[in-house]
């Protein structure tokens, strides 16, 4: 999102900077169906600016430039479908760990997981509160890169108060399906709730809050304490 004066590599590192070990970087989208109004608007700001694939995995090799920390692209499959394995090399040489095709079907993915294992890229498998338990075992089978993208809330990414109260029931569920860390998002905003899926989970993947500050466009001071604050860094 360059909606700012302050470049998207520079927000990132600041968040690197406040003990995030993980960032999801997005391609922008104009149709972003799994998202909701914040992040929406992010992507709707950064195609205005002629955001692309390229100049999306620019900012990777930025980061990567001056931080070892885990990354991995987030994106819709129709901006990267037309060279799928071109757009994973790319990524991959870009610094990318991983990757996440948030509309790309299980059942339409054989392709792009080969590509995956070939490159040494995980393919993040994300498992929705819907995910029966007969598809969730067939869709982490043969996983065994990266982690699981637990979606705990239905409808569309946004912040929100609470966390569901069948979360630990469902996570119980995913390790006994698979052994990979479990990472649980979708509409966590505030310390309490980190705190709570951190202890349940491996992992909490923080979105529109954060996107949130930079429509907001705090300074990369602040984007630190605000990371500091969501994972109780002391």
């Amino acid at each position: 999102d360059d909606n700012t004066a302050i470049s998207s590599a520079e927000y990132f590192l600041a968040l690197v900077a406040g003990g995030v070990n993980l960032l999801e970087i997005g391609i922008p989208y104009s149709d972003p169906v799994a998202d909701g109004p914040v992040i929406q608007s992010a992507m709707q700001r950064s195609l205005a600016k002629h955001t692309t694939v390229s100049s999306s995995l620019a900012i990777l090799r930025q980061i990567r430039e001056r931080s070892e920390v885990a990354m991995i692209v987030f994106t819709y499959y129709n901006p990267v479908q037309a060279d799928l394995a071109g757009f994973l090399k790319q990524a991959k040489l870009a610094g990318a760990d991983g990757i996440l095709i948030v509309d790309l079907p299980y059942e339409e993915s054989a392709n792009y997981r080969f590509i995956c294992a070939g490159l040494a890229l995980a393919p993040i498998t994300v498992i929705a509160p819907s995910t029966s338990g007969a598809r969730m075992h067939e869709m982490l089978r043969e996983v065994d890169q990266g982690f699981i993208y637990y979606a705990c809330q239905k409808g569309t990414t946004g912040a929100r108060n609470t966390l569901p109260v069948d979360l630990a029931v469902k996570l119980a569920q995913l390790r006994e399906a698979s052994s990979l860390p479990i990472a649980v998002g979708f509409g966590v905003a505030n310390a309490a709730m980190v705190s709570e899926i951190l202890n349940l989970a491996d992992g909490c993947v923080v979105g529109s809050y954060l996107v949130q500050q930079v429509e907001l466009q705090v300074s990369t001071e602040i984007m630190t304490k605000r990371a500091e604050e969501l994972f109780n860094v002391a």
